[in-house]
């Protein structure tokens, strides 16, 4: 199976100054479709910046990154690299970011309506997936009138509702007590497993860390495969 997702000597720094700080230092890996990958790390060893240059919120300044074959720079020289994030990315984060002045029906649809999708098909897919994310029965709450874990739920719901090619999760438990994390867990198992999904994952969680099939430890901006 050829690759989802291919990272090719990827390096990025910043000015501090008059100091160069490498963030990150010949980054490469590969996943393929229905990977989940997780990467651990202390703060400020470049996690957060990966995954920004993954999903297309910051440019790399060396290497190149591959999505289905196809190179994400290219979708910055066509100008379409908007696209790229909106139908290709999935973004779960620490806090997931719903819009309060909407519902959680709306929140989940809104991707597919920005991709002009009709009213009716983005309604039906959100109902769909909110059901499979145990949130159906809360789809006209808002997000203030929902738990923590629910609205990380109605995040991930959000993230998948497109079809994208790969989920992106940063520290995605890092707002949940143990109970919730333990179902977010299951949550995103049993998501990868009936969904198909590829699932790359930064975080401090053990627990979710051990559940990816491959995990990666990043330490001063220079990425190794853990063997425990």
């Amino acid at each position: 199976m050829s690759s989802i997702l291919k990272l090719e000597s990827i390096g990025k720094s910043y000015e501090d100054g008059e100091n160069k700080i490498d963030v990150l230092k010949n980054i490469s890996f590969s996943m393929k479709k229905g990977d989940f990958f997780s990467i651990q790390g202390p703060s400020g060893s470049g996690k957060s910046t990966l995954l920004n240059i993954i999903g297309a919120l910051t440019l790399p300044d060396t290497g190149e990154l591959f999505l289905d074959g196809k190179k994400i720079s290219s979708y910055y020289k066509s100008g379409t690299i908007h696209e790229y994030r909106l139908n290709h990315i999935g973004f779960v984060f620490q806090n997931h970011h719903l819009m309060p002045d909407f519902s959680i029906l709306e929140n989940v649809m809104m991707p597919l309506l920005i991709s002009k999708v009709s009213q009716k098909e983005a309604k039906e897919r959100a109902l769909a997936i909110l059901d499979k994310v145990g949130m159906v029965d809360r789809a006209d709450h808002h997000p203030s009138q929902v738990s923590g874990g629910e609205s990380q739920r109605a995040g991930v719901a959000r993230a998948v509702i497109t079809r994208p090619s790969i989920i992106l999760a940063d520290e995605p438990t890092g707002n949940l007590d143990q109970k919730n994390s333990e179902k977010f867990i299951n949550l995103l198992l049993d998501l990868r497993e009936n969904e198909d999904l590829t699932v790359l994952v930064v975080t401090h969680d053990r627990a979710l860390a051990e559940a990816a099939s491959k995990r990666y430890i990043l330490t001063s901006g220079t990425l190794s495969e853990s063997k425990k």
